[in-house]
């Protein structure tokens, strides 16, 4: 049974995954990073890039249990499955698939994105665990489309109840695939992003960024263009991945996560205070409840202001830290 697309701000139709995407409320499930394409606009990192690696957002993990916690800790109301290749361990997206579907019920929806042009049998063993495909096909096909593989999975997907789609970076010949509309539910474009893997390749073909503050590719925008204004195309920018679908999943971990005496930031990072004691600590520590503080690794964790007020005179090293939610990326250490 197809899910219903929802509605962007500006009109545009947009897939089941996407509109939780835009909530924050998909955990990204990386089930691999092998793959059997050379794209060379590749932005994985040399972390996961043609590794056997399995990721829940950013935590490494090792068994379906861990995702489900992952999944749990952002109260998740979705996964997209992604790599590498996700197909190339299909019985692996089908145990941890099932394992989210069983967990959380047949509402958490789940979108794949792959490469490949899933065949009948392929496409039967996701049925009842994948409600959503997103297919990559390379770009040199583009301007045939209709004569590939691709197109004639879609064709067979939609028939099985599957909402189907393309999702592609903006390159250059992109408006080729338009001719595929009418056997999509929807076509994502991809605003082109510069990594630190695929660094070379984009100098190569005399490409650079947009400006210093974020990953897109100049003139990436412009290429979209080439596609004709149509409901069923959505446009995902550089800035929104960075500045609302990835800060609103924060949030989400935060709500979740932080300890009492954290400050969650409008950006979903945590922000406490850190004392590194180097003399006697206990009569200050007998000040506050068990709630305030915490001790890890000889350092005392506590609320920032707590720290830079009542805590001033205290012997040791003093700093604020601003990271992620639930021991995730630190983003910003400042003295005090």
């Amino acid at each position: 049974m197809q899910q219903e697309s929802g509605v962007s701000p500006d009109g545009i139709a947009l897939s089941p995954g996407c509109v939780l995407c835009h909530q924050g409320a998909k955990m990204v499930l990386f089930v691999t990073g092998r793959c059997h394409r050379t794209c060379w606009y590749c932005p994985l990192s040399r972390e996961r890039k043609n590794l056997d690696v399995v990721y829940a957002n950013d935590r490494k993990i090792s068994s379906p249990a861990d995702a489900i916690a992952e999944a749990e800790k952002m109260s998740a109301l979705g996964t997209g499955v992604t790599g590498g290749e996700p197909l190339l361990e299909l019985d692996r997206v089908v145990e941890y698939c099932r394992a989210l579907k069983e967990r959380f019920g047949p509402d958490h929806q789940i979108h794949l994105y792959t490469a490949l042009a899933p065949n009948e049998a392929m496409l039967r063993r996701l049925q009842g665990l994948v409600d959503e495909i997103r297919l990559h096909p390379p770009h040199e096909v583009w301007p045939r489309i209709l004569e590939t593989d691709y197109a004639r999975s879609a064709v067979l997907a939609r028939e099985m109840g599957f909402v189907i789609g393309i999702e592609v970076p903006a390159l250059p010949g992109i408006g080729a695939l338009a001719a595929a509309l009418p056997l999509l539910d929807f076509l994502n474009i991809n605003e082109l992003e510069w990594g630190e893997t695929c660094a070379a390749a984009m100098r190569e073909r005399g490409l650079e960024l947009e400006d210093g503050m974020h990953n897109a590719v100049l003139g990436a925008r412009r290429w979209a263009e080439e596609l004709p204004r149509d409901p069923k195309v959505h446009f995902c920018s550089s800035v929104f991945k960075d500045s609302v679908q990835l800060r609103e999943r924060l949030k989400r971990i935060a709500a979740n996560t932080a300890r009492p005496f954290e400050e969650v930031t409008d950006d979903g990072t945590v922000v406490y205070g850190v004392l590194e004691p180097a003399g006697a600590v206990d009569e200050f520590l007998e000040m506050l409840d068990e709630d305030d503080y915490a001790v890890c690794d000889g350092r005392i964790e506590m609320a920032w202001w707590m720290l830079a007020g009542d805590g001033a005179a205290l012997p040791g090293r003093k700093y604020v830290v601003e990271r992620y939610p639930g021991g995730g990326m630190v983003v910003e250490v400042t003295p005090l």
